[in-house]
């Protein structure tokens, strides 16, 4: 297991990790907007939906590396996460429980 401390990342790390889940959050709201279960000018749920998307990409990026996982493994499995966004959230929650019990 790593036991790399979150704050000895660099910037560059961190900058990636929050850009590729920004798009996820970004292509997911295009797609709620889509199928019209969003407003177009609804700020307000856009940014929500960056920042579920970004926390999210954030806690896969410590998940992967936590498993050592391949760097572009970690990339895609972020932008997916970050995708995902509450669905992400959700997943991880359960899958940890489930390892907890």
């Amino acid at each position: 297991m790593n036991d790399k401390d979150p704050a000895a990342y660099d910037l560059l790390t961190y900058t990636w990790v929050f850009v590729l889940s920004l798009m996820g959050g970004a292509v997911a709201f295009l797609q709620k907007l889509r199928d019209g279960n969003a407003r177009v000018f609804n700020l307000i749920e856009f940014i929500g939906e960056l920042c579920t998307s970004a926390f999210t990409g954030v806690v896969t990026f410590y998940l992967c590396e936590s498993a050592q996982f391949p760097p572009v493994l970690t990339a895609a499995l972020v932008g997916i996460a970050g995708h995902m966004g509450n669905r992400g959230l959700f997943l991880i929650e359960k899958c940890l429980s489930n390892k907890i019990k």
